[in-house]
């Protein structure tokens, strides 16, 4: 099966395996840092969840700069290259944070001044932030353009491509996490875990440039990535003027849609103390969820768009919608999970504590041993014309999330706040997501590659994209309700969340429903995509 892929896979597969290095490794110290310096858990989740939120949200911006101007390859260095500042910038805040707000016992102490580290730490998230807006949504589009349009091969190589991911996240928790992970009373430690993520994501960059003019070309032997030539014809030139023409009022509308929308979702701060970090968390989120719903509007009341076009893009904002669901809930692994594994796992396996990060590294080491076996799956299927459509493949995917927390629901009944249990119920429960990730994920990609009007396949892979933005939002905020010693019982729904099992069972609820939904909704999905699989 390797052998039948072209080798640009495999410099994209590298690529992107060093960059999820440095993003993972991160990613697995980041709320641990934030709690040990800075903040409580509740506000550390919601700052996790806009991070999370705006770095799936600046895809849409590296995405329209590089169909427009830029192509794959410069927007991709660019951003590598913005990201390794980034985390240069965490490491720099590590080094000057003078120490913890937080005395013995968890106290505020209001004397320290870390304003310096605090600005240093925001101006990395920024970097980091802008640079995966170019990096992210531009090699995932190359993985497609390597192959024909119509070869079957594309879900199986973006399964091969999320392998990359995944070795890359399996490495870095414990290599970042082993160097960086510190506690509120030895911070020290963190700033080597944000260096070692700099360094790796500079070995992107490097590997990327050394090799891309040899292996990125597509099937018939033309390079990819670079940016698109308006090549003249002639004899469609008045018909392509008329079929292009929109008017300047959809711009405006649009627009004024968005901000609508975002004084509509940022109401109850706008009007209330909105000089706090939460109230910028809140205008966070107010923001990404108005531009989820004004841009994908604005794209599809493009005049150039045929009908067929506007179903297919219609597939992929359905499935994006559903999407959200999935990474509310499986995002909760970077922060209510991960505090969770911190105050509530026992972590002792064979006389050795299993440090918080590693746990991290649970959902890639099972995608890297059962991504090439749902890749030779699916081809297999195919061969066979059994292969499911690719939204029966998500509901797949939804339905596995429920299972997984309903296991830890299980194990955590009757557990209170204080108490501690086996990491075993933690460890099923990543392995069933992953599986269930492998059903979505990397086949939500092929199929919006698939689906994409070649002119528009980076934005409309940033769209993609932008569902997790909204989805990391929700996730920030849904990471809010796990119950904590000192907290009150928190109401979600009309439900209080006042237990373990009770906050688990929310998302297993939530994805089951969902999963139920786009079930139903598959056959007219495979209409609309007329003929895609």
């Amino acid at each position: 099966m390797i052998n039948k892929h072209p080798k640009g896979l495999y410099l994209l597969f590298v690529t992107e395996m060093a960059e999820r290095f440095s993003y993972y490794g991160m990613r697995a110290l980041f709320v641990l840092y934030l709690v040990a310096a800075f903040f409580d858990e509740k506000v550390s989740s919601q700052i996790y969840g806009s991070y999370t939120g705006l770095v799936y949200l600046t895809p849409l911006l590296g995405g329209y700069i590089a169909d427009r101007y830029w192509g794959n390859r410069r927007s991709i260095v660019v951003g590598g290259l913005i990201m390794a500042l980034g985390q240069f910038l965490l490491f720099a805040s590590a080094c000057f944070v003078r120490q913890s707000i937080f005395a013995e016992g968890g106290v505020i102490d209001a004397s320290v001044d870390n304003s310096l580290a605090t600005a240093l730490l925001l101006s990395g998230l920024v970097a980091l932030i802008l640079g995966n807006g170019f990096f992210k949504p531009n090699i995932s589009t190359m993985v497609g353009d390597l192959y024909a349009p119509a070869d079957h091969r594309k879900d199986s190589a973006y399964t091969i491509f999320y392998m990359g991911i995944n070795v890359g996240a399996f490495i870095a928790p414990f290599v970042c996490g082993t160097l960086g992970e510190g506690s509120w009373n030895d911070l020290s430690p963190f700033k080597w875990g944000f260096f070692s993520a700099g360094v790796a994501m500079l070995l992107s960059v490097a590997v990327f440039v050394l090799f891309k003019n040899r292996y990125l070309v597509t099937f018939d032997g033309k390079p990819i990535g670079l940016p698109h030539k308006k090549v003249a014809q002639p004899e469609a030139k008045t018909e392509q003027k008329v079929r292009v023409k929109n008017s300047p009022l959809r711009v405006v509308f649009c627009i004024a849609i968005a901000v609508g929308l975002f004084i509509l979702f940022a109401s109850d701060t706008l009007f209330a103390d909105s000089g706090s970090l939460l109230a910028l968390n809140d205008y966070t989120s107010a923001a990404i969820y108005a531009i989820s719903i004004a841009l994908p509007l604005f794209i599809i009341t493009d005049r150039s768009l045929s009908r067929i076009e506007k179903c297919r893009i219609g597939v992929i904002y359905i499935i994006a919608l559903f999407v959200i669901f999935f990474w509310s809930a499986f995002e909760q692994a970077g922060s209510s999970l991960t505090i969770f594994a911190d105050k509530q796992v026992d972590r002792t396996l064979l006389g050795c504590e299993f440090k918080t990060t590693w746990f991290q590294s649970i959902n890639p080491i099972v995608v890297v041993c059962f991504a090439p076996i749902m890749a030779l799956l699916w081809e297999r299927l195919a061969k066979r014309r059994l292969e499911p459509a690719s939204p029966v493949k998500q509901a797949i995917g939804l339905f596995l999330l429920a299972i997984g927390y309903v296991v830890i629901a299980v194990g955590t009944h009757n557990v209170d706040t204080t108490a501690k249990v086996s990491m075993f119920w933690l460890v099923a429960l990543y392995f069933i997501h992953t599986i269930g990730e492998l059903s979505l994920s990397p086949i939500g990609l092929s199929m919006v590659n698939k689906l994409s009007p070649k002119h528009l396949a980076s934005l409309l892979m940033g769209v993609w994209f932008m569902s997790n933005a909204a989805s990391n939002i929700l996730a920030g905020k849904l990471a809010t309700l796990l119950p904590t010693p000192n907290s009150e019982p928190a109401v979600f729904c009309g439900v209080t969340i006042d237990a373990l099992d009770t906050f688990f069972l929310l998302f297993a609820v939530m994805a089951a429903v969902a999963a139920v939904l786009l079930l139903a909704l598959c056959p007219l999905l495979k209409r609309m995509m007329y003929g895609v699989e």
